[in-house]
């Protein structure tokens, strides 16, 4: 994965598009990595892993999960 802050992407684009062609580009923001380049394939890729997000929370597996709602005490105090 190739790294470059925001300055050096400013400067140079075209290097940044060839290095995001074989694997994404993280670009910094004052040394914060704050943005991420990937090649409109891998981006494809990416999305195509699942259908939308209502499809991915669906759930439709047979898997057995155990969960117990927390009771939370709502009542309001009288003074």
């Amino acid at each position: 994965m190739t790294t470059m802050s925001a300055r050096e992407f400013n400067r140079d684009v075209s290097a940044a598009k060839r290095h995001a062609a074989h694997g994404p580009v993280v670009i910094t923001d004052r040394g914060e990595p704050s943005f991420v380049l990937l090649s409109m394939a891998e981006y494809r890729r990416l999305i195509g892993a699942g259908g939308s997000l209502v499809d991915r929370l669906s759930m439709d597996d047979d898997l057995e999960i155990e969960f117990e709602p927390v009771r939370l005490d709502l009542t309001v105090p009288t003074l």
